[in-house]
């Protein structure tokens, strides 16, 4: 239906004034990290200041979820703008394989990477388990629930015929059921490098060990999950403890294309790239992380990145 043009001139002003006050309002972008309790969850915190501070006006919303495959089904129901992603579950989820069969998220790409974690398998010293195998038949928690290391562990152990009697929860009831005797041990994602916040404190009341897969082991994962390498970590990495070989993925923060434009995902990559400063407060091991040439590597494992956020990172 035609209006009559001093209804089509009032629309117009409308309209004009309905796209100035969108231009004008603050942008609110939804991050999901993970459990409060993790290191990641504090990085991420600074993230959100990081974006903020390069881009006037925008505000980013940290949410606490279960990580990985949490994060991915957020981003499916467009609950979260962007969310943390192990770089094994990301191509999983980009491929519709492993546990995303017949569920591709074919427009998954990531924005930034910030770490390589490492898995944590810890358990109590005085449990007297000393290897992966061990652990069958035990009270073992396998990571935050719905989490990339949840799914890592399930599926290696899996792999390697382990069949631990799984309890599950958050990183908290972990913890308190390793410090109660409940649990002989639980497993997590964990900055490479240094030793994981809940690990910390846990060991102010337990004597911990963490235990290493073996080369046969590794060679099983290599060859059934994409994505995944391993981390030699030195003898003494805590007290006492050998040196050992531990699976290592990239981590990425990721969205989905039809859920974000080429403009913001470049805001926010540059938000990142320029802000560097606040993320090594933080994390100071990222003193010397070089997130340019982390995020291309990526692109070597299958991982896809938005083309806006890869026109920052390619000047």
């Amino acid at each position: 239906m035609r209006l009559p043009l001093s209804k089509t001139l009032c629309a117009v002003a409308i309209g004009a004034a309905s796209t100035w006050s969108v231009a004008a309002k603050a942008e609110t972008l939804s991050l999901g990290a993970t459990n409060a309790t993790s290191s990641h969850y504090q990085i991420a915190v600074a993230m959100a200041k990081a974006i903020e501070t390069g881009n006037d006006g925008t505000t980013v919303t940290v949410v606490e979820t279960g990580a990985s495959v949490d994060n991915l089904k957020r981003l499916t129901r467009g609950e979260i703008d962007l969310g943390l992603v192990a770089g094994d579950v990301f191509i999983q989820a980009l491929t519709g394989t492993g546990q995303f069969e017949g569920h591709a998220i074919d427009d998954l790409v990531a924005l930034y990477p910030y770490s390589t974690s490492i898995i944590n398998v810890a358990v109590r010293a005085d449990s007297g388990i000393t290897s992966l195998q061990e652990l069958g038949g035990k009270n073992f928690a396998p990571g935050i629930r719905g989490s990339g290391g949840e799914a890592l562990i399930s599926a290696a152990f899996n792999l390697f015929e382990i069949e631990p009697n799984y309890i599950f929860g958050t990183v908290t009831d972990a913890t308190e059921g390793v410090k109660n005797g409940q649990l002989v041990g639980y497993s997590k994602y964990a900055a490479a490098g240094r030793v994981d916040a809940a690990l910390q404190e846990l060991m102010t009341s337990v004597d911990m060990r963490l235990l290493g897969f073996t080369e046969e082991q590794q060679a099983l994962i290599r060859k059934n999950i994409a994505g995944v390498g391993f981390a030699q970590i030195p003898a003494g990495f805590i007290d006492g403890n050998d040196a050992f070989a531990t699976p290592a993925v990239p981590i990425v923060y990721a969205t989905r294309k039809s859920l974000m434009d080429d403009a913001t995902a470049e805001k926010i990559a540059r938000g990142i790239g320029e802000n560097t400063d606040i993320l090594i407060e933080t994390w100071p091991q990222l003193a010397g992380y070089d997130f340019r040439a982390s995020i291309l590597e990526t692109l070597d494992i299958g991982i896809a990145v938005h083309p806006g956020a890869l026109s920052y990172w390619e000047q």
